[in-house]
């Protein structure tokens, strides 16, 4: 335990709507802790205990449950990256700094800023990075703003503002399994996408894009998941809700709507065993999660979109989780 968490204690928010739907989030890692469709159906995957987010082993583990996992969202090679020619090294592992760094936004303690119980209710949390902090310059303010909203719909925005320059790649890392149990083996999903960005050794991009035709990752139209590996960057197609996913069991439904360039899918094979989870889940394969964000290793590609911050710029990460009940 850091002497962060030590000084501070772990808390839960409860959103409802009068559909009976509930969304809890949490001050650490301004987390997505659980969301009850219509008071049944808990579709987020994670650990059930609030504390298991604050231990040892929740960290060594590295998951990210629900997380909102920052100052960049995937891998970043090379050891670092540059700004202006300013080389600024970034903790890694084998040269691969992964989401933010060994202790980043993921395993902070974020404070709250407004929490409304009312119609639509809402919850702002925020986290003031400092310069240097895992290697990033500038001071960074980060807020997001998770809104239940009456309809069942859940608006998660991302505001973040610097006082030199920076790079910033947000996204959130909730795990859904639409059925409340079991594998996501037999949903079905869909992704507006045409390309994706094709990887190398770590799974670090290329630089290259490549089509997503013929290949079994083509989920141009809907099709059940089955045991296709995915730990994907999707380049989305510009039309509505371009993220759909279905549980075959429960008939729920979610629908994605972002102003960001991609989605990485990603579904682990299999989840720690070393503490209890909120919902039952299977062996393997029991979520998987839909990351909307930029692209991964941004700074060392120059033809994907850029994930520089200067100061005086507003950086917004928005999406839209339409969730619609089984018939």
């Amino acid at each position: 335990m850091t002497k962060q968490q030590q000084k501070k204690a772990i808390e839960l928010f409860s959103l409802k709507n009068k559909r009976g739907t509930q969304l809890e989030i949490l001050n650490f890692g301004a987390t997505v802790f659980g969301l009850l469709i219509d008071g049944q159906t808990n579709v987020v995957v994670g650990p059930k205990e609030p504390e298991t987010y604050i231990s040892n082993v929740y960290l060594q583990e590295g998951k990210h449950f629900g997380a909102s996992v920052g100052r960049h969202a995937g891998r970043i090679s090379k050891g670092g990256f540059e700004i202006n020619g300013q080389k600024f090294p970034l903790f890694g592992e084998e040269g691969i700094h992964l989401h933010g760094g060994k202790n980043g936004f993921t395993y902070k303690f974020w404070e709250l800023i407004e929490h409304h119980t009312g119609k639509d209710p809402f919850v702002v949390l925020e986290y003031n990075s400092p310069d240097g902090e895992e290697g990033y310059p500038g001071n960074l303010r980060v807020q997001v703003k998770y809104t239940l909203q009456e309809d069942n719909a859940v608006k998660v925005e991302y505001s973040a503002e610097t006082d030199r320059a920076t790079i910033v790649n947000l996204t959130n890392h909730t795990y859904f399994n639409l059925n409340g149990c079991g594998s996501i083996n037999n949903h079905e999903l869909k992704i507006a996408a045409d390309v994706v960005l094709e990887t190398g050794k770590s799974n670090v991009p290329t630089g290259n894009l490549v089509e997503v035709d013929g290949r079994e990752i083509d989920f141009r139209e809907a099709k059940r998941l089955e045991n296709i590996s995915l730990d994907t960057t999707f380049c989305l197609a510009n039309v509505p809700d371009p993220i759909f996913l279905k549980g075959d069991k429960s008939g729920i439904s979610l629908e994605i709507e972002t102003n960001q360039p991609a989605v990485v899918v990603y579904i682990p094979p299999t989840l720690p065993r070393s503490w209890d989870y909120a919902t039952v889940v299977g062996e393997e394969r029991a979520g998987i999660c839909l990351e909307a964000q930029k692209f991964p290793d941004a700074p060392h590609h120059e033809n994907f979109p850029s994930v520089l911050l200067s100061p005086g710029e507003l950086y917004k990460n928005q999406s839209l989780w339409k969730f619609r009940s089984g018939s």
